[in-house]
């Protein structure tokens, strides 16, 4: 009975300095740019190019009704000038004036639509940018904990942004606890050919022109992609 006594001592005993052991290391960190990654992945270099095609197309669709906006008021002008021929009858002045309340309520449809346009636009283009960047993120993630394991590495921390308290995450860490590169590389290795892996410069604010109602100028709506253009 000693004996066995002695052992589960000596067994214990030996569980305890291996926790301590444990303990006292500490776990080992690596560090991680999740932004640094999202920005430069090839992925997101081709969706934000895909994002800012799609976008040209809609702000030239509005650029166009525009210039017909711009139409219907000079019209709207024109008879509105023809109103005013103290020359002309009051029946021709009538049928003038019902002419132009048309093209007033032409004009009101055609804001309205490019109004509706521009917000259907960026609504989708918002919605496409989120489901995409989830995803993204996901997967960077899910390749980010497989190199963190692979080094080792017990607890991983992303140092991109700042806290709900605006300071860096990560005030400092050695060199030699990062890992952004590595995750990288791994992900570069799924790159297609002919895939870029630099981040694009920010779109320029798309061309407009400007649409009036009534004789009063307004700046045609500009179709804005979040992340991409410039606000």
């Amino acid at each position: 009975m000693n004996k066995l006594i002695k052992t589960l001592t000596a067994v214990g005993a030996f569980c305890a300095a291996s926790l301590f052991a444990h303990a006292q290391a500490g776990p080992k960190i690596a560090i991680i740019d999740i932004a640094k990654i999202y920005d430069s992945h090839y992925e997101t270099v081709a969706q934000n190019s895909k994002l800012k095609m799609d976008a040209q197309k809609v702000q030239e669709q509005i650029d166009l009704m525009n210039k017909e906006g711009e139409s219907l008021v000079e019209q709207y002008k024109g008879l509105q000038d023809q109103a005013k021929d103290p020359t002309a009858t009051n029946e021709a002045k009538a049928k003038i004036q019902a002419e132009a309340n048309d093209i007033g309520r032409q004009i009101q449809q055609k804001q309205k639509d490019i109004t509706d346009l521009s917000t259907q636009a960026r609504d989708k283009f918002r919605q496409r940018m989120e489901t995409f960047r989830t995803a993204m993120l996901q997967q960077i993630t899910r390749i980010a904990t497989e190199v963190a394991k692979q080094n080792g590495a017990t607890l991983l921390i992303d140092k991109s942004g700042p806290t709900l308290i605006g300071i860096p995450p990560v005030i400092y860490a050695d060199a030699s606890y990062e890992i952004t590169d590595q995750v990288m590389a791994e992900i570069n290795r799924q790159r297609p050919a002919g895939a870029t892996d630099a981040a694009p410069a920010p779109a320029p604010s798309p061309s407009s022109s400007s649409s009036s109602s009534s004789g009063s100028d307004s700046s045609a709506p500009k179709i804005v992609v979040p992340g991409i253009t410039p606000q």
